[in-house]
Parts: C-alpha cells; sequence; structure tokens
C-alpha cells in the first residue's frame, strides 16, 4: 500500500451558534487517503463532507487537529504557503463548473498554469490535448455561455488536470448534470485519475458514484459513520 498523501488527525470545526456556545460540524475526523488511490466522502446533506474537503485542502482552518497533504502539515504553513502548495500539487472540481464567463474554453483550462507564470506556445498544446482527451477539441474557442453543463464541467476536468496535481478535490462533481452527463463527467474522473496517477478525493451523495471508488468514508453528524476498503 503507498504511503498516505492526506492525512487527518483529531480533526475538528465548529462555529459560534446563534443560541450561545458552538456548532461542531466535524468532530474528531481521522483518514488516511493511499497516494493514487480512488476516495468518496458520501453523506447527506448537512453531514459535513464539504468542510471536510476544504479543511483537507487548506481552504479553511480547523478549530483543532491537522491535516497533512502531500506530506505536509497544514497547521504549520502560512496563508501563502498554503496557497502555493494548492498551486502546484492539487487539483479542483467544484459542482457548480467555476468558469471564467470571459475566458473561453482553452483560457479556461490554462487558468492554472497562468497562474503559476506558465505561457507559451507549448503550455496552449497541452491545454488543447487535455481537451481532447475530454472530447471537446472542436470547442477550444466557445465560452462557457456557448456550452453545456457537462461540456462545461468537462472543461473544469481539463483546467484540474492540466497542473498534473498530485491531488484532487472533487466536490458533487456529478450533482448540477443530467444522468447523461454525470454518467460521462463520472467515466471521465476515474479514466484521467488511472492514466495521470492522480489521487482523487471525491465529495458526493451519490451512493453509486462513491461505491465506484477504492475507499469511502460514510459520514453522519459530523463524524466517519463507516469506513470501506480500509485494512
Amino acid at each position: 500500500m503507498p504511503d498516505p498523501i492526506l492525512v487527518t488527525e483529531n480533526l475538528s470545526k465548529s462555529y459560534p451558534a446563534a443560541s450561545g456556545g458552538e456548532l461542531t460540524v466535524l468532530d474528531s475526523i481521522e483518514i488516511a487517503v493511499p497516494a493514487g488511490a480512488t476516495c468518496a466522502v458520501v453523506g447527506p446533506s448537512g453531514s459535513g463532507k464539504t468542510t471536510l474537503l476544504g479543511l483537507c485542502a487548506g481552504l479553511d482552518r480547523p478549530s483543532r487537529g491537522d491535516v497533512c497533504l502531500c506530506g505536509q502539515s497544514l497547521g504549520e504553513l502560512s496563508e501563502d504557503q498554503r496557497a502555493a502548495l494548492r498551486s502546484e500539487r492539487v487539483g479542483f472540481v467544484f459542482q457548480n463548473f467555476q468558469l471564467v464567463p470571459t475566458l473561453t474554453a482553452l483560457e479556461n483550462v490554462l487558468v492554472p498554469l497562468e497562474l503559476r507564470g506558465e505561457r507559451g506556445r507549448e503550455i496552449a498544446e497541452r491545454g488543447k490535448a487535455l481537451l481532447g482527451e475530454v472530447g471537446l477539441g472542436e470547442r477550444t474557442g466557445h465560452y462557457p455561455i456557448q456550452l453545456s453543463g457537462g461540456e462545461q464541467q468537462r472543461v473544469a476536468l481539463a483546467r484540474a488536470f492540466i497542473g498534473e496535481p498530485e491531488i484532487l478535490f472533487a466536490d458533487e462533481p456529478t450533482g448540477n448534470l443530467d444522468a447523461e452527463s454525470g454518467a460521462l463527467i463520472e467515466e471521465m474522473l476515474f479514466r484521467l485519475n488511472g492514466e495521470k496517477g492522480t489521487t482523487l478525493v471525491i465529495v458526493t451523495h451519490d451512493r453509486e458514484l462513491a461505491d465506484r471508488a477504492e475507499i469511502a468514508f460514510m459520514m453522519k453528524g459530523g463524524r466517519i459513520a463507516e469506513t470501506r476498503g480500509i485494512e
């Protein structure tokens, strides 16, 4: 079994409650995800799974505990250092696509590399090749408004993989899609995971999608209620 690329230790998150005291959203979460694995975090709305993803990716800080991501303790990193880690080693796919409406499909795909200061013809060719891999080789000059929801999510997939991330977090990647588009995105996620060797962590309420992952953490009430695929 490969070494874990993601480990959480006693990870908890609380917020001030309107009535006083604290509202605990996550309570003492401990998970480990091996490098290259496919992992699902599944549970109903309000179970804490999206909060867990944000903490694991360093988008938020826990109330207690720590996250070790790509061998680095996030608790020991500054905001700028965590942003640099995400830029260099982490990819994201969101439920609502989060494409820039004023950029073409190709320009959206290249955004992560542009933020790194990487530009030029070779970079553009990489973007075109990835769009071709997700079936959008003829749509490189189209804007998001000219694309269907499924096509926009395929652009988001290409954007997520362009930086060759070590780990990709996908938050309800099929949640805003019809069944046919969702199934296509699902297939592409797992195919690209296999081809690129990127660790895949999917947050979803879809049990069928979760069943495809090698590891699954079932959440309820801010805690891990059940695990699958962990020896």
